[in-house]
């Protein structure tokens, strides 16, 4: 196979993104996005039947295999048009795939471990090889997909393999198809014969990344309510409505922390240059997960809240009602960090103080509301801490001239 060169045009530029700015979000990608809104519900639902620590590491696991499946069609959509038909059918194909996922994924570590793997493995293997086909001839991106797809198609081998053998192997395996794919991502994909990619020849529109990691942040916002609002149906009580006005305030805080520089962060990213490529991938493909495990850890949370709030804290349910909200504290305090964006340090002292708070929360056996409410109140500081730190900046620039 030839490599392109410095001459070369790609072989199907009509399926290719115009670069004209930020490229916006279309239906297609949007409908795609509807099946991780059961696959989220998947993932709470199967932690809150299993709090230990082993419950959580296999949630955590299946939460990474997920995500890849994401990230990685959102990262084909940032260079392929998706309301061109061959990569819509290949983008609605993928939707099938990542339902028979989750519909899988309660029993991935059981007698559905199978459909789980060969699930992911169509998917991963699928729109790889179709996007290095419709991306065939691009100067170094097409290379890279060339690449990408000799390790796709590895790790989803492995992730076949590991569904064909039983606890605790199946687990050391899944969790080497992510370790090995994230060192893949993190080396370039190198080949023997086709050498590495770089990220400076990825071409990236990081706004579009920006703006899909932000659904997918809403998405696991929704689910949380979602969760509430069921939960609040079946014992509609002052005690539950109380709780679920602390469970509604928790999520929404999550939502203000993050979207209110979201804007920010967009503009960052678009405006990165070569360097998108390798900023994006540290900010979606490893910090966003970690923000979407604690809004799933969260929701969790919630739920007990709701359905007993008077219960005293133990080890697993401060886990999750103080841990949650760290959780994702500490991936957005990375994510503005990488951004260099304000407000990372606020964030990391919140999680410190959560985790902090969860000893002695446990020692005295607070009540479930007592320990949401610290959440929210420690959420609630990272909130005034933005907005102080913006009026402090909006007064360093000092009026706007009406002239400008």
């Amino acid at each position: 196979m030839t490599r392109s060169g410095p001459n070369s045009r790609p072989l199907h530029p009509q399926l290719l993104r115009p670069r004209r700015g930020v490229e916006r979000t279309t239906s297609t990608e949007l409908f795609f996005d509807l099946v991780y809104v059961f696959t989220i519900t998947q993932l709470s639902h199967y932690l809150s039947r299993d709090l230990g620590w082993s419950g959580a590491g296999r949630t955590a696991v299946l939460l990474g295999l997920v995500w890849l499946v994401w990230i990685y069609t959102v990262w084909a959509g940032n260079w392929l048009h998706p309301d061109r038909t061959p990569v819509r059918v290949t983008l609605l194909l993928a939707s099938l795939g990542c339902l028979l996922l989750a519909a899988a994924l309660p029993g991935a570590f059981g007698d559905n471990g199978l459909l789980f793997a060969a699930a992911y493995a169509a998917v991963q293997v699928g729109r790889t090889v179709f996007a290095m086909w419709a991306i065939r001839g691009q100067p170094g991106l097409g290379d890279s997909f060339r690449q990408c797809v000799v390790w796709v198609t590895a790790t989803s081998t492995l992730a076949v393999v590991g569904a064909l053998v039983d606890a605790p192997a199946r687990e050391v395996i899944w969790i080497a198809v992510i370790g090995v794919d994230a060192v893949g991502l993190a080396t370039g994909f190198p080949v023997p014969g086709l050498g590495r990619s770089t990220p400076e020849h990825w071409e990236v529109e990081g706004g579009h990344l920006a703006e899909r990691c932000q659904a997918f942040i809403l998405i696991a916002l929704g689910e949380s309510i979602l969760i509430t609002g069921r939960t609040l149906t079946q014992q509609l009580d002052r005690v539950t409505i109380v709780a679920f006005l602390l469970a509604f305030a928790g999520s929404a805080a999550l939502w203000w922390v993050y979207f209110d520089r979201a804007q920010a962060a967009m503009v960052a990213l678009a405006g990165a240059g070569r360097r998108a490529g390798r900023l994006s991938r540290l900010v979606f493909n490893y910090l966003h997960p970690v923000m979407v495990a604690g809004i799933v850890v969260t929701a969790v949370g919630d739920e007990l809240l709701l359905h007993a709030p008077g219960e005293p804290v133990g080890w697993a349910t401060a886990l999750v009602v103080l841990g949650g909200p760290a959780l994702f504290l500490a991936g957005h305090a990375a994510y503005q960090f990488a951004l260099g964006d304000g407000g990372s340090v606020a964030r990391a002292v919140a999680t410190v103080v959560l985790l902090a708070l969860s000893v002695p929360a446990v020692a005295l056996r607070v009540p479930l509301a007592v320990a949401a409410s610290a959440a929210l109140l420690i959420t609630g500081a990272v909130i005034m801490a933005d907005w102080v730190s913006s009026r402090r900046a909006a007064q360093s620039r000092g009026p706007r001239s009406p002239l400008r």
